[in-house]
């Protein structure tokens, strides 16, 4: 079986991407998640990496968004980069009940991006693999014990409750200290099924290119210049013929592609060559 291969952008509320540079001009501000999702069928949330959302933002997103579109949730800085992935019950519960939920079956893929200085050891990746929820229906008992504590910040209630609750929740990490390009953190998250995400850097940070779940999730930064360089029509046919690769891998149902080589706009622009030279939306 073919996987489903889904391409979309990391963000897109850049400045630089308007009057014509990617924008119509003359588009106003309110309606560039509506003309991004015209053309793309999965974008990566960034703003809840930053800090939590209210759950009205979430329900904004979903409601703006033709069916058939999935967001990527990227998870809070807080809880990777401040909390180090240690002792983040507390703040995984308070993530997830920001308003996750509130995007219904639009929701897909969580990704977990590490900070560059933190290495790898193995008793804290499997706490915090395991910590994480594997359906929706874990993912709303585990929000439950937060529910208070978004209401008392945001005035505004969450979705707390799934009509089913076994539709899988996927997570996807994103390493980038070289003490985790090793086959014993890809054999950990096998264990867990999560996605080691496949990231091109710029030779920035690690290089792993390993399947560990059924979802291959991968994020294209730039091959020249981190978050700024183009890719030209090689770069984009290799990366193609990596996609189909994925694809066709047993056990793999889905390829999720996200271009963050935002400067000078170019991420939509190679994120719509790469669909093309695919043959999907």
């Amino acid at each position: 079986m073919t996987a489903q291969i889904r391409i979309g952008l990391s963000g897109w509320r850049y400045p630089h991407w308007r009057r014509g540079a990617f924008y119509p001009s003359g588009l106003v501000q309110r309606r560039e998640l509506e003309y991004v999702s015209g053309l793309f069928d999965t974008l990566e949330l960034n703003g809840p990496f930053y800090s939590l959302q209210r759950p009205s933002s979430y329900v904004g997103w979903r409601d703006r968004t033709p069916d058939g579109f999935v967001f990527a949730v990227k998870g809070s800085r807080f809880i990777t980069h401040m909390k180090k992935l240690a002792g983040v019950g507390d703040a995984l519960a308070a993530f997830f009940a920001s308003g996750v939920l509130d995007l219904g079956d639009k929701l897909g893929p969580v990704l977990w991006q590490l900070p560059p200085m933190l290495g790898y050891r193995e008793d804290r990746m499997t706490d915090f693999l395991g910590s994480l929820p594997r359906t929706k229906g874990e993912m709303a008992a585990l929000a439950a014990a937060a529910a208070d504590r978004i209401r008392d910040r945001f005035g505004e209630d969450p979705a707390l409750t799934v009509a089913d609750p076994d539709p899988p929740v996927r997570h996807a990490v994103e390493v980038r200290h070289d003490s985790f390009a090793t086959g014993e953190f890809a054999a950990v998250c096998r264990e867990f099924g999560v996605s080691l995400v496949v990231a091109d850097t710029a030779g920035r940070f690690p290089w792993v290119d390993e399947v560990t779940a059924d979802l291959v999730y991968v994020r294209l930064h730039g091959d020249q210049e981190l978050y700024r360089s183009g890719y030209t029509d090689q770069g984009i046919g290799w990366w193609a013929d990596r996609v189909r690769g994925w694809a066709a891998t047993p056990g793999v149902r889905l390829v999720h592609v996200y271009f963050d080589n935002d400067g000078d706009a170019h991420a939509p622009h190679d994120a719509l060559r790469l669909a093309r030279r695919l043959g999907v939306r």
